[in-house]
């Protein structure tokens, strides 16, 4: 059986095709075509709705700049909220500063965490079963806007900002977030492609401009994801956290532990924010805005255009895991269950 080639159909006016030597899962649930296949290069690829999310290949440069820069900004971040990330990378990160003492993981949908330990092991590795971490099964916009608790980090690892996942991208959704963060706190969430949607990255930047004293869009290049740049998007009201410079982040890196990353350095960490002209422009007007009271989010885009769904459903039931299960991993962890009424999605989709 030859080999099938799989289209990541993103953008309405090209495409990029990845080669699957063995297709290891695919899906069509109710709400998305799933597929996870392996490919010489990538290693293991994971694609919702004909967008590649993430591969075993470069995982990490998404996953460390979405934590490190808000946690090595922060003085002493004790206390961390993950919305989405159902993969547990993020969460794998932040467990990394010795000085977090508590990381919520806040997912709705638990098969994302079981398909993560079978087929992704290597990306949560031992962090769903940490004793500073919890994992908490609900809708991520509801848990926001009613917890009581407070944090100093707010990480939004979320969907992309489309159909009912847009609320995660709301001015709504962000206040709430402002609300659950200490003082000086820092929030983050994903911009995606900027140079190809730009109008994501302004959106968002309106609405932290009008919310936040600062808003902060930063930069990494995830090869995976085709199509330029791509943004994440920093909000605080101390100014003071992004002015700090590369010998002090290296001397937070050592106090704290962490060591031997891919992607993230001190000095990588301050050049992120270093925008090209062209995004500059774009964030330098939506601040502006934001500070006038535009506070307009993401206007969306065309539907792209996807892959005809496998001629078979699959049974919805649990892999069989060899690999530890989501239940023994968070046999220790109270998982609080919210009814499934009207949910969020905030399974990823970074772009």
């Amino acid at each position: 059986m030859s080999d099938r080639w799989i289209e990541e159909t993103f953008h309405a006016d090209w495409r990029v095709a990845l080669r699957a030597s063995k297709v290891l899962h695919e899906v069509k649930t109710d709400h998305q075509h799933l597929v996870i296949f392996e490919n010489p290069y990538w290693g293991t690829v994971l694609m919702l709705d004909g967008v590649v999310q993430l591969t075993t290949k470069d995982e990490n440069v998404y996953h460390e700049m979405m934590a490190h820069v808000p946690l090595m900004a922060l003085g002493r971040p004790k206390k961390v909220l993950i919305v989405g990330g159902g993969d547990g990378g993020v969460l794998r990160e932040v467990l990394k500063h010795a000085c977090v003492e508590k990381a919520v993981l806040v997912e709705i949908d638990r098969e994302v965490i079981d398909t993560s330990l079978q087929y992704f092991p290597q990306i949560p590795q031992k962090a769903l079963e940490s004793d500073r971490s919890e994992v908490v099964i609900a809708d991520g916009l509801k848990y926001v806007a009613e917890t009581v608790e407070l944090f100093d980090c707010i990480i939004v690892d979320s969907s992309e900002p489309i159909g009912p996942s847009a609320v995660l991208h709301s001015k709504e959704f962000f206040a709430s977030c402002r609300r659950a963060l200490t003082p000086g706190g820092a929030l983050v969430t994903q911009n995606g492609l900027a140079q190809l949607f730009p109008d994501h990255l302004a959106g968002t930047t309106r609405i932290f401009a009008s919310l936040f004293k600062r808003a902060a869009p930063y930069i990494c290049h995830q090869p995976c994801y085709f199509g330029g740049l791509f943004v994440l998007n920093l909000a605080t009201d101390d100014k003071s956290i992004l002015g700090i410079n590369p010998k002090k982040l290296a001397k937070r890196a050592r106090k704290r532990g962490v060591s031997s990353l891919k992607y993230w350095t001190p000095n990588v960490h301050v050049g992120s924010f270093a925008l090209p002209a062209e995004l500059k422009r774009i964030v330098d007007e939506a601040v502006a805005a934001g500070k006038s009271g535009d506070d307009r989010g993401y206007e969306l885009p065309p539907t792209p255009v996807q892959d005809a769904p496998p001629a078979k459903k699959a049974a919805a039931k649990k892999p069989a895991v060899k690999k530890p299960s989501v239940k023994k991993a968070l046999a220790r962890k109270p998982v609080t269950k919210k009814p499934a009424e009207k949910s969020t999605p905030t399974a990823k989709t970074r772009r």
